[in-house]
């Protein structure tokens, strides 16, 4: 069983898109850390518009579970239109 990792960045064009990133993240990441094989979720603020990212789940099954649950909540209605740049990789 694979572990799988998603590593990238969230890039804001404006800082009002800034202030919504911080207004939703702290439930984003509160929900996704207790989800189910939810391994390592951060997000931390590198420059004033971008965010790294960097999540590990116990496996594909875990991963698509915070996929589906994140598709259907507040934080990707708010931030669906901010760029984000991620690879996953399975270690």
């Amino acid at each position: 069983m694979a572990q799988i990792a998603l590593s990238g960045q969230l890039t804001c064009a404006t800082a009002q898109d800034a202030s919504i990133v911080l207004q939703y993240l702290p439930d984003h990441i509160a929900l996704s850390r207790a989800e189910p094989g939810c391994l390592a979720f951060n997000v931390i603020q590198t420059a004033p518009l971008v965010w790294q990212v960097d999540e590990v789940f116990l496996d594909q099954a875990a991963f698509d579970a915070h996929q589906t649950r994140t598709r259907a909540s507040a934080w990707f209605r708010a931030t669906s239109h901010i760029p984000r740049s991620f690879t996953l990789s399975q270690a």
